[in-house]
């Protein structure tokens, strides 16, 4: 580390012991851990470095030496614009999905008028929030002062990559990253009701109790009409694609190309028709059917079942809220069944005519073994007859036409029920659900951006650990979030939606693919309850990765998330509060991370998992961290420092936050550095304070406040120094008047 002695900078020293030791000088350039040929895929995600040099005795009175990094990510920017456009076609598609739902009754008609008015109006707001978003040209960086700005809403705060290069005289280099980053929260929306965890579950709870005329979906039937929605979406033009492909293949009289013709229609053609199979789709074409005009139910609902018929001699209700479609002696139930059944068998057809011509085709003896399936379940008038010298093409078209008509109407049908069932949602309470979802998309985004700047840059420092690289493939990475608020006023609400939006993190899956041009930002598709984050890298890269991954397959992450709030505000709450939000916060997401632990171990290769124990005692660890959050304790920062090592020991990504990553972030990413050089790479014992001290007062930590206040003072008053932990207070002078 030759920065350390030359004269590029001025050199603050302290004497320890006599000697006089080299603790700061700035770096001018970043440092550079990585080959050439990623350099492009680095550049395009940390923007803006600030470095800073030290030198700190071990306890053999040797040196070693520490490069501190802070960036910019330019995903700060460019994911929240990647997700609202899809958010705004996924929205464009609802919206004339329930233009086309057909006719309806009075009553359900002017509901639908109301839903499309309001959701035109949310459309046209996320338009908005797009087209200021793109003016920000070149932005990585949203500052604490900011983020009530409306226009930045989904952008998230403060957020860099904290990188620590340790490089000591007797262990190898090692890197140390964190990425910091205010809680994700709705400030602009406020926290007067609570957040999102409060306000989700009271709407859930209200949805379930009201006398409003809906009928009830649960949350888990709603996601799963999306769900459904999404994959007709996305089959029906792939099917009718392979479809026109066999065609073509039949036209060039190619058998080899029409069995792999076949093959891919096959398999999309039975994803298309397990689609259907749920029990979802059945009550909500019946719950259609008594919305369409003369739809009236005959017998009143029953609560507890959608196949009971209730014994009355009432007459006719008017459609209420119900927990189910009650049955209808008018509706067919069968006729469902028979249309869907259709499609299959129309397959069954084709491969049966398949089967014979290539049969007939090489001169075998008899049908092969799935033409003869289709002919014992099919009955003589549906049997295929073919002659020596008719055309594959003309043999096949009438097929693939039947094919394409019955997946038409199934598509029609379902696509029409399965609107309907997200009509009731939105029916429910307007504009208060369209708000809801706006404040899960802006925390979701900025939990995102987060995330994606994360994973880019664990995958490029782990690119070339084949052990990182096979966990990645094949039980993906734990990603660890240290919440540092407080369970008191404003920031109960902050907490709350910071744990939904983590938790929604579920939802994304990342894919690796080579990048073909310059541009190697990440690419998002899918949908609000799936989304795929692809990942560019350089040919050189891609190719040194496992074949699982260079085939695609998705990438998950496990989040979790541990609070402790550590000021004045969580005083407050210890002693005349409520902490109970904190205390199931961490419990739950204890569960998650043992869960985690334990798939790792079990589908781990075995010659990975004994060398991972000799190295890490992380069922220890676990134990040790269940036992702080069952204790209870006050302010008990013992439970972030055992799931920050534990998250470490597993190759996870690691993330701090508090209301703008700023302050209390600082005394906890800088108490962690130095807790490390003392653990893990023999920080000399009588310089442990001095070293906290100078990169707070020094470090890049310091540089954060001036970029986000202009000023190089930590927003702390007294009263909240007095309430802080030990070791998270700064130096005297380095402090100032509390920020909002």
């Amino acid at each position: 580390m030759g920065e350390i002695e030359d004269g590029e900078a001025d050199n603050i020293t302290t004497d320890v012991q006599g000697q006089k030791c080299a603790l700061v000088c700035e770096c001018s350039a970043p440092e550079s851990v990585s080959r050439k040929d990623s350099l492009p895929f680095l550049n395009a995600v940390l923007k803006n470095p600030v470095c800073k040099l030290y030198r700190f005795p071990t306890s053999d009175n040797k040196w070693m030496q520490i490069r501190e990094q802070m960036s910019e990510s330019i995903l700060s920017f460019h994911i929240p614009k990647e997700l609202i456009s899809l958010q705004i076609k996924e929205d464009l598609c609802r919206n004339q999905e329930l233009k086309e739902l057909g006719e309806l009754s009075p009553h359900w008609d002017n509901l639908r008028k109301n839903v499309l008015t309001h959701c035109d109006q949310m459309v046209n707001m996320y338009q908005d929030i797009l087209t200021e978003l793109s003016k920000e040209t070149g932005s990585s960086f949203k500052s604490s002062s900011s983020k009530g700005e409306k226009t930045l809403e989904f952008v998230p705060i403060n957020l860099h990559l904290q990188r620590m290069h340790v490089h000591s005289p007797h262990l190898k280099d090692a890197l140390y990253d964190v990425i910091t980053v205010g809680a994700p929260a709705a400030h602009f929306q406020g926290f007067k009701n609570g957040g999102l965890r409060k306000l989700l579950h009271r709407f859930e709870a209200e949805r379930r109790n009201t006398g409003y005329q809906f009928i009830y979906y649960s949350p888990e039937n709603t996601a799963k009409a999306r769900e459904v929605l999404s994959n007709i979406n996305q089959l029906q033009p792939l099917i009718a694609t392979h479809a026109d492909l066999l065609l073509n293949s039949a036209s060039q009289h190619s058998p080899d190309s029409l069995k792999n013709s076949l093959k891919m229609l096959s398999e999309k053609t039975e994803l298309f028709v397990h689609a259907f199979k749920d029990q979802l789709v059945r009550s909500a074409l019946l719950a259609l059917y008594t919305a369409r005009p003369g739809g009236v139910l005959k017998k009143p609902p029953s609560p507890k079942s959608g196949t009971e018929e209730s014994i009355s001699q009432d007459p006719p209700l008017p459609v209420r809220r119900q927990d189910s479609i009650p049955h209808h002696s008018d509706y067919d139930e069968e006729e469902w069944d028979r249309v869907w059944a259709s499609v299959g068998k129309s397959l069954n057809c084709i491969i049966a005519m398949v089967d014979k011509l290539i049969e007939r085709e090489s001169g075998g003896e008899g049908s092969s073994a799935s033409s003869k399936d289709v002919e014992k379940d099919s009955s003589p008038e549906d049997s295929i007859i073919t002659h020596p010298k008719e055309d594959w093409y003309e043999q096949l078209y009438p097929l693939i036409l039947t094919l394409k008509d019955c997946m038409g109407e199934v598509v029609n049908r379902a696509k029409q029920s399965l609107t309907f069932v997200l009509l009731q949602e939105l029916a429910y309470s307007l504009p208060q659900c369209l708000m809801l979802t706006l404040r899960r998309d802006i925390v979701f985004s900025q939990a995102l951006a987060g995330l994606v700047c994360g994973f880019i840059i664990k995958l490029h420092t782990s690119l070339y650990d084949p052990g990182f690289l096979e966990q990645l493939h094949t039980v993906g990475l734990i990603v660890q979030y240290e919440g540092l608020l407080s369970t008191y006023s404003e920031e109960i609400g902050m907490l709350e939606d910071m744990a939904v939006g983590i938790s929604d993190l579920k939802k994304v899956a990342f894919k690796i693919i080579e990048a073909t041009s310059n541009d190697v930002l990440p690419v998002i598709t899918g949908r609000r309850e799936h989304y795929v984050v692809e990942v560019k890298v350089p040919a050189r890269m891609f190719e040194s990765l496992p074949l699982q991954i260079k085939e695609g397959q998705l990438l998950h992450v496990h989040p979790v998330l541990f609070n402790v709030g550590i000021n004045e505000q969580q005083t407050l709450a210890e002693r005349f509060g409520d902490v109970s939000l904190q205390e199931s916060i961490n419990q739950e997401n204890f569960e998650l991370l043992k869960e985690y632990y334990t798939v790792f171990m079990e589908k781990m290769p075995p010659d990975y998992i004994s060398h991972f124990q000799e190295q890490n005692d992380l069922k220890g660890l676990l134990e040790n961290l269940h036992q702080n959050i069952q204790a209870k304790k006050r302010k008990n920062v013992e439970i972030m420092w055992l799931a920050a090592t534990i998250c470490r020991k597993l190759n996870g990504i690691r993330f701090t936050c508090c209301k703008s990553a700023k302050d209390r972030t600082s005394m906890s990413v800088t108490l962690e550095q130095c807790s490390i050089l003392r653990d893990e790479h023999q920080l000399h014992k009588d310089f442990f304070i001095r070293a906290l001290d100078c990169m707070r007062r020094e470090g890049c930590r310091i540089e954060n406040v001036l970029k986000n206040i202009k000023c190089r003072k930590y927003a702390f008053n007294m009263l909240q120094l007095m309430a802080f932990p030990k070791y998270y207070r700064p130096p005297e002078g380095t402090y100032g008047k509390a920020d909002t």
